[in-house]
C-alpha cells in the first residue's frame, strides 16, 4: 500500500455538515455553512480578524495584493522558499519580486536581512508596496518583528500562512498577523475543503472589497452592473461544510502531525541529519516534516533516499525549490547567502499525513535508516 506525503484525512464530521447543506439546497456557492466556517476560522484565530472563503489560497494572495494597491511594476519582497501559487498572483498583477533568504534559526525568512535592505530602500526612494513571508512547513514567520517594520516603513504586510494554519508564536496564532494573511486549504494541508482557501485580515473594508471582488464585482443593482473587474474566487458552500468538519479535529491534527515528527527526530537523528528546528515560544504544526542531508557526514544524498523510498511506494520530496532558481525569475533580485539554496540541495520532506499509522511509519524509518547504515 502507497504511502503518501501528506492525503486528505476525514474525521466523520463532515459528513453531517455537508448533509446539513444538501438538505437546506444550499449547495451554489455561498450560503449558511461557508458564513459558519468564516466565523469558525475567525474565533480560532482570535483577535478581532475578519475571513473570507475563496476557492484557493493563490486566490487570497491575488486578492490581497490588489487591495493592498500593487499594481505593475511595483516590488513586491517575498520569501524566495515558496510554492509557486504564493507568487504568481505578483505577476498576475504585472508587478516585480523581490526574494529574500530564510533564517537558519527558523527557516522562515530573515528579518534581519529584510531590515537592512527596507533602510537601504527607504534611503534611496524605493520601497516595495508589500512585503509577503512565507510560513515554511507549519511554522510561523517572527509577526512582531515583521509588523514592527512594515509599521515603520508604512509598507503592507501580507502573510502567507496556507502551510501554517494551527501553529502559534507566543500567545499569537499563525494566520491572524499582518495586513492581511492567506490560508490554503488545499488536499494536502493540515485539513481540507478539498480545495479551497481564506483571506483574512483586521481590516473590515479589506473584508468587504475582497468579498465584493471575489463575486465578480458586481455593483448593487437589480441588473449586472460593473464599475470594475472581479473575479469568480469564493468558496463553495459545500466545500465549506468539509471545512465545518475538519475545524473540529484540527487541533486533534496538529498533536498527531507533532508526534510523527517527534518519532522521525528520536528515530533519524544522527550526524548530517538536520531537522527544521522550532523556535523557543514557537509550535509548528509540522505539517511535513522537513530534514537535510548532508552527504559528506552520511555517506549518501537527498535523492538516493528519495528514490528508494520511493520504490518501495513511498512519497517523498524535495523541499521547495528557492523562486530566485526558476527559470521564470532568472535575474529577479535576491538577497541572502543562499540557506534557502542549500535547504533546497540537501532537504527531503517525510510522509507526515495526520493518518500515517505507526506501523507506516516505522517503515518510512526503516528504509531511511538502512539507506544511512548501507554507506555509514
Amino acid at each position: 500500500m502507497r504511502i503518501y506525503l501528506s492525503r486528505p484525512h476525514m474525521s466523520g464530521h463532515e459528513v453531517a455538515r455537508v448533509a446539513e447543506a444538501f438538505a437546506s439546497n444550499f449547495v451554489a456557492p455561498i450560503g449558511p455553512q461557508l458564513d459558519a466556517f468564516e466565523a469558525t476560522v475567525a474565533d480560532y484565530l482570535g483577535g478581532g480578524v475578519h475571513c473570507v472563503g475563496l476557492s484557493s489560497g493563490s486566490a487570497a494572495l491575488h486578492l490581497a495584493l490588489r487591495i493592498a494597491g500593487v499594481g505593475p511594476g511595483d516590488e513586491v519582497w517575498i520569501s524566495s522558499m515558496t510554492f509557486a501559487g504564493g507568487i504568481f498572483p505578483v505577476n498576475y498583477l504585472g508587478a516585480k519580486p523581490r526574494f529574500f533568504d530564510l533564517d537558519p534559526a527558523s527557516w522562515t525568512i530573515h528579518t534581519d536581512l529584510l531590515a537592512e535592505e527596507l533602510a537601504r530602500a527607504a534611503h534611496e526612494n524605493r520601497l516595495p508596496k508589500a512585503i509577503v513571508p512565507t510560513d515554511l512547513y507549519g511554522q510561523s514567520v517572527d509577526l512582531d518583528a515583521l509588523e514592527t517594520l512594515a509599521t515603520r516603513y508604512s509598507v503592507r504586510l501580507i502573510v502567507d500562512s496556507a502551510e501554517s494554519i494551527g501553529a502559534s508564536i507566543g500567545t499569537r496564532k499563525a494566520g491572524s498577523g499582518g495586513d492581511a494573511a492567506i490560508l490554503s486549504f488545499n488536499g494536502n494541508k493540515i485539513i481540507t475543503t478539498s480545495g479551497g482557501g481564506m483571506l483574512v485580515t483586521k481590516h473590515k473594508d479589506w473584508a468587504d472589497q475582497a468579498r465584493f471582488l471575489a463575486t465578480q464585482a458586481r455593483d448593487p443593482a437589480p441588473h449586472y452592473e460593473h464599475s470594475t473587474f472581479g473575479y469568480n474566487y469564493r468558496l463553495s458552500n459545500i466545500c465549506a461544510a468539509i471545512g465545518l468538519g475538519q475545524m473540529q479535529v484540527l487541533d486533534d491534527r496538529v498533536t498527531r502531525r507533532r508526534e510523527i515528527f517527534a518519532r522521525y527526530k528520536a528515530a533519524l537523528s544522527r550526524p548530517g541529519i538536520t531537522f527544521m528546528p522550532e523556535p523557543e515560544g514557537q509550535i509548528s504544526t509540522h505539517w511535513l516534516t522537513a530534514i537535510t542531508i548532508d552527504p559528506t557526514q552520511t555517506g549518501t544524498d537527498r535523492e538516493t533516499i528519495r528514490l528508494a523510498l520511493l520504490d518501495h511506494q513511498i512519497e517523498a520530496r524535495p523541499l521547495w525549490k528557492p523562486m530566485h532558481m526558476q527559470p521564470l525569475y532568472r535575474g529577479a533580485p535576491y538577497h541572502g547567502g543562499g540557506m534557502d539554496e542549500g535547504l533546497f540541495e540537501q532537504g527531503l520532506c517525510l510522509p507526515s499525513g495526520s493518518d500515517m499509522t505507526d506501523d507506516q511509519q516505522a517503515e518510512v524509518i526503516a528504509h531511511v535508516t538502512a539507506q544511512l547504515d548501507a554507506r555509514a
